[in-house]
């Protein structure tokens, strides 16, 4: 069976931008440019995580964060310094950067910020947790040290390394995620048994004709009480749900322009192409054909760019 997560993650089409090595002397305070997802593992030291219209947040050595998305927020030593003063980073050797005073650094993080390669992104990033942090996991420290190693490195196959790692990474984050208070979406979906297994039959075989009643008989629930669970956990109704994920599949296939629409409508569970046009067009807000030209065109422009 399919595994949603993991069918997210492919499908936001991640690439590496770049990554850092961070020293840090206290008192500092910064606010990193918005430039994309962004992560980081705390080798040494404390810090203060302050994402806007979020309460800060503890980040202790061998920690590690995730934004998936592009928010404001700012990183600040346990003790910030006086007026809310902010600074910008310092390279002081090539990949080091350093914040705060000349003296000896009571900080060390290695950053990097991602880049999703999807069109419909927001979409599949408006499931995930605004803010990720898991505690203590040497894995997810070693996998960030690999992908800063590897995109300092002019080796052949550089790209596909950092998008796998980078994927590994993604998705070992977000499986860590036990919290319970996080945002409704995906992965509090998944963290519910019940829901998890609905959402694994609408992710395995979307082109199914659902019932919220089937797919409540899946989670083992009663259609009522699945519809509420759900909709409360996962922040929308199960059938917003499973068109959102049809037509972020749909979007995804689009880019091919090796299928039909015909072909398309199939895969995403429309018995014509007719009815997947306008369904499309409604939520989307043009055509599919149009869409698969605009595709076109962009990749055009990228390929005349380079």
């Amino acid at each position: 069976m399919i595994d949603p997560l993991t069918q997210m993650i492919s499908l936001l089409q991640p690439s590496a931008s770049f990554s850092k090595l961070v020293t840090a002397t206290s008192p500092w305070a910064v606010r990193p440019p918005r430039e994309g997802p962004f992560y980081a593992a705390l080798l040494e030291g404390d810090l203060e995580l302050s994402v806007s219209g979020q309460p800060s947040v503890r980040v202790q050595a061998g920690d590690f964060v995730l934004i998936p998305a592009t928010y404001d927020f700012t990183v600040t030593s346990l003790t910030p310094p006086s007026g809310g003063r902010v600074m910008d980073p310092v390279e002081i050797r090539p990949g080091v950067f350093h914040l705060g005073g000349p003296g000896e650094p009571d900080t060390r993080m290695l950053i990097g910020y991602c880049l999703f390669g999807a069109h419909d992104a927001p979409l599949l990033v408006s499931l995930l947790p605004q803010l990720v942090v898991v505690r203590g996991d040497r894995r997810l420290t070693t996998l960030v040290e690999l992908l800063s190693g590897e995109a300092r490195a002019d080796r052949p196959g550089r790209d596909v390394v950092l998008a796998r790692l980078l994927e590994v990474l993604l998705i070992e984050a977000f499986r860590n995620t036990t919290e319970r208070t996080a945002a409704p979406g995906l992965l509090r979906g998944l963290a519910d048994e019940r829901l998890a297994a609905a959402l694994r039959r609408m992710h395995d075989d979307p082109t199914r004709a659902w019932t919220v009643g089937e797919l409540a008989k899946e989670a083992a629930l009663s259609r009522s009480t699945f519809f509420d669970r759900f909709r409360r956990e996962v922040g929308v109704a199960p059938m917003e749900y499973l068109l959102g994920w049809r037509m972020a599949l749909a979007k995804n296939l689009l880019r091919d322009d090796r299928l039909s629409i015909a072909e398309i409508s199939e895969r995403v569970g429309y018995s014509s192409s007719s009815t997947f046009s306008v369904a499309f067009a409604r939520r989307v807000g043009v055509p599919p054909a149009a869409y698969a030209r605009s595709c076109k065109r962009t990749r055009r422009d990228e390929v005349q760019q380079v």
